[in-house]
C-alpha cells in the first residue's frame, strides 16, 4: 500500500509538472524578432499558447520597458506592450512564471540594415507587372505539396486548385521581366493561406508573418526582393487587412470575440462600398458594407480594437524592414475601417517617407475612387493618407474605348478625353494605378479573336503608357493571353506557358511564341523600354485637345522636353490640319518613338486608321 502511494504521488508530481509546462508552452510569438530605433518606438508583442494568460510577465532588457500586459477573453493569449525608445540591438528577455514553472523567452531586436529613408517607393515613373505566383513559374517542383498544410491538391487542370507556380519560378525570370521593361512587380499575396480548397489566389491569410511554403519560405522572398533589386526591379507585396483566412489562429482561437466584427459571428457584407462616402446612406447600409464579412470564410477584422489595430500595423512594418519591399497594394481597401486605415497609411509614411502604398479603390465613379487619395477635398475634414488608388472607371472606359468609333462628342477615344477633363476631383492624377486588366478582371484581350487584333492592342498600350499615372500590366498581357470573367476567375489565371517543365510552348522564349505573340511582345517591350527612365513621360505634366475627326491629341511636358501623342480612334484614315496644335508643336519634324521614322509636322497630317504616333521634341 505505502508503496502504491510513492508511485501514485510520484504520478502526481510528474502530470503536475507536465502540465504546468504545457500551460507554459509558447506556440507563436508575434512578431518573432523586432529592430531598435524605429520611429514608433510602442511594441505589441502578441504571445499565444495554452494557459499563458495565468503567467505573471517580467521582462529585462537594457532600455527595454513593459509598458501593459493585456490578458484577453482566452487564456491562451498575452499581449505585451513594451517600450523601446531606449532600447539598442540586443537580446532581451521576456519571463513567464506560472506557480513554480518559469519560462524564459529571448527577444531578438535587430540593429537595422537600412534607414527609412533609404526605402524607395514605386512612383508614376514606374510600370508594375502583377504576377499571380501560382500560376506564373515552378522553379521548385519539391514545395508543390507540403504534407502538413490543409490543401495538398496539385492539379493544373482545375482551374481552382493550385498549380504549383512559387518564388523561385519568379527569381528564375527576372531577366525575362527586367528586359520587358516594366520596373516594378506587384504580387498576388504571397503570405501563408493554409486553407482547405482555392487557397492558390492568396486572399485568406493564416499567418501573417509566415510566406507559404508552397511558395517559399520568409528568406526567399527576401532573397527575392534582393535579386530583383539588382536587376533594377521594385517589389510591390498584396496585403489584406480587411479579413483573413478562417484556418487563421487569431480566429479558430481568437482572442476574443471582439477581434472580428458582429462579435465574431459571421455577417454577408453587402459589397456597396458607395455607402461609406453616400451623405444620403443610412447607419445600417454604412455598417454591413465595412463591418460585414467577404466571404464566410473569411472573417472581418475589428480594426477598432486597438489591439487587432497594432498587430496588422505592426505585421506590414514587419516586411518592409525584414525584406526590403517598395510598395504595398492593399486589397479591400473601403471594406476596412476608415480611421484604422488612415493611421496606418500615416505611420507606415512617417516610417518610410518615401515609401508608396496603393488600395484597391473598386468603385464606379472618379468622384468615389478620388474620395479615398491622400489629402482628397471630397473627404475633407477626413483624410485617408492613401498615396494611390486605383482607377476602376478609366480600366472600365479602356474596355470600351478602343473598340468603338470615335466622335466628337462620344464613344470611342472621346470616352478617356471626357473622363480627363474630371481630373480636377483627383488630389493627384499622378498618383493612380491605371491599367487595362487584373486578375479580378476579364483580359483586354478577352477573346482569341480580340488577342488577333493588334491595332486594338497597340492603341490601348500606347496611351496606357503615355498618360498620367502609374501603369500597371498584367502577366501574359504582352504575349496576348486571354481570359473571360464570365468564365470563372480561373480563366484569368491561366498558367504562363514555359512556366513548367514539360509545357508545349516556352512564351518566355521568342522561339515558343507565336508570330502574333512576337509581334506583341515586341511592340511592349519596345514602349516600355523608351518610357524606362524617361521624365517626360513619368513626371511631366498632361495637356490634351478634345476630340477633332476622331483623333485624340495630347502633350507631356517636363523641364523644357515634351512628347505629343497622336490617335486615329476610327478605322478610317484622317487629313488632320495641325494649326489648333501649333502651341504643342515647336518644330515642323519630329521622330516617331514607333516607328523611327520622321514625321512632317509642316502642313497637314495623314493618320490611317487606328494609327498611332508618340511624337518627340
Amino acid at each position: 500500500m505505502k508503496h502504491t502511494l510513492i508511485l501514485w504521488a510520484v504520478f502526481l508530481f510528474v502530470w503536475g509538472t507536465g502540465q504546468a509546462a504545457r500551460a507554459m508552452d509558447v506556440k507563436k510569438i508575434a512578431p518573432s524578432f523586432w529592430w531598435a530605433g524605429m520611429k514608433h518606438s510602442e511594441l505589441q508583442i502578441l504571445l499565444y499558447g495554452d494557459g499563458l494568460a495565468s503567467s505573471d510577465v517580467t521582462v529585462s532588457g537594457e532600455g527595454v520597458y513593459l509598458e501593459e500586459v493585456v490578458k484577453q477573453e482566452n487564456p491562451n493569449y498575452l499581449l505585451l506592450y513594451v517600450d523601446l525608445s531606449e532600447a539598442k540591438a540586443q537580446t532581451f528577455h521576456i519571463q513567464l512564471k506560472n506557480g513554480k514553472k518559469e519560462l524564459q523567452i529571448p527577444y531578438e531586436l535587430k540593429a537595422r540594415t537600412r534607414r527609412g529613408e533609404d526605402v524607395k517607393g514605386f512612383t508614376s515613373e514606374d510600370v508594375l507587372y502583377l504576377i499571380m505566383p501560382d500560376r506564373f513559374s515552378n522553379g521548385n517542383p519539391e514545395n508543390d505539396v507540403v504534407k502538413d498544410m490543409r490543401e495538398t491538391k496539385l492539379d493544373r487542370t482545375d482551374s481552382f486548385a493550385r498549380h504549383g507556380g512559387d518564388l523561385q519560378g519568379i527569381s528564375n525570370h527576372l531577366d525575362y521581366i527586367a528586359d520587358l521593361g516594366v520596373t516594378a512587380i506587384w504580387l498576388n499575396p504571397t503570405q501563408e493561406n493554409d486553407m482547405e480548397g482555392g487557397s492558390y489566389h492568396g486572399y485568406a491569410i493564416t499567418d501573417y508573418y509566415q510566406i507559404d511554403r508552397r511558395f517559399g519560405s520568409n528568406e526567399d522572398f527576401r532573397d527575392m526582393v534582393d535579386k530583383a533589386h539588382e536587376k533594377g526591379l521594385k517589389v510591390v507585396m498584396d496585403m489584406i487587412f480587411n479579413h483573413c483566412g478562417s484556418e487563421n489562429y487569431l480566429f479558430k482561437d481568437k482572442p476574443s470575440k471582439e477581434w472580428f466584427n458582429f462579435h465574431s459571428n459571421y455577417v454577408q457584407t453587402s459589397f456597396k462600398t458607395a455607402s461609406v462616402m453616400d451623405i444620403h446612406a443610412s447607419e445600417y447600409e454604412k455598417k454591413i458594407a465595412t463591418d460585414g464579412w467577404f466571404t464566410s470564410v473569411m472573417p472581418d477584422f475589428n480594426q477598432r480594437n486597438r489591439h487587432v489595430a497594432r498587430y496588422l500595423i505592426q505585421s506590414s512594418i514587419w516586411w518592409i524592414e525584414y525584406a526590403g519591399i517598395n510598395g504595398i497594394r492593399q486589397d479591400t481597401h473601403p471594406y476596412a475601417d476608415f480611421d484604422f486605415m488612415s493611421q496606418w497609411c500615416k505611420e507606415v509614411l512617417e516610417e518610410y517617407p518615401y515609401f508608396n502604398i496603393v488600395g484597391e479603390t473598386w468603385l464606379n465613379s472618379n468622384v468615389l475612387v478620388a474620395y479615398w487619395q491622400k489629402d482628397s477635398k471630397l473627404a475633407a475634414p477626413l483624410n485617408s493618407n492613401l498615396p494611390t488608388v486605383m482607377d476602376f472607371p478609366l480600366q472600365a472606359l479602356m474596355n470600351q474605348a478602343f473598340d468603338e468609333e470615335t466622335g466628337e462628342w462620344g464613344g470611342g477615344l472621346y470616352k478617356l478625353y471626357d473622363y480627363q477633363t474630371q481630373d480636377l476631383v483627383y488630389a493627384n492624377p499622378m498618383n493612380l494605378l491605371i491599367f487595362l486588366d487584373n486578375h479580378d478582371t476579364s483580359r483586354f484581350t478577352r477573346t482569341d479573336e480580340l488577342a488577333q487584333n493588334l491595332k486594338r492592342y497597340k492603341q490601348a498600350l500606347v496611351f496606357l503608357l503615355t498618360t498620367r499615372g502609374i501603369p500597371q500590366i498584367y502577366y501574359g498581357t504582352e504575349i496576348l493571353m486571354t481570359g473571360d470573367k464570365g468564365k470563372g476567375d480561373g480563366d484569368l489565371r491561366k498558367d504562363f506557358l514555359g512556366g513548367w517543365p514539360g509545357d508545349v510552348r516556352n512564351c518566355f522564349e521568342a522561339s515558343g511564341r507565336t508570330s502574333l505573340e512576337n509581334e506583341a511582345f515586341e511592340f511592349t517591350r519596345r514602349l516600355l523600354n523608351w518610357r524606362k527612365g524617361n521624365s517626360v513621360i513619368g513626371k511631366g505634366t498632361l495637356k490634351h485637345y478634345s476630340i477633332c475627326q476622331g483623333v485624340y491629341v495630347y502633350q507631356r511636358e517636363f523641364n523644357g522636353k515634351s512628347v505629343v501623342v497622336m490617335m486615329n480612334g476610327t478605322d478610317s484614315p484622317k487629313e488632320l490640319d495641325l494649326t489648333p496644335y501649333r502651341e504643342i508643336l515647336p518644330t515642323d519634324k519630329a521622330r516617331d518613338v514607333l516607328t523611327g521614322k520622321q514625321v512632317n509636322l509642316g502642313g497637314k497630317l495623314a493618320l490611317e486608321g487606328r494609327e498611332n504616333l508618340v511624337l518627340e521634341f
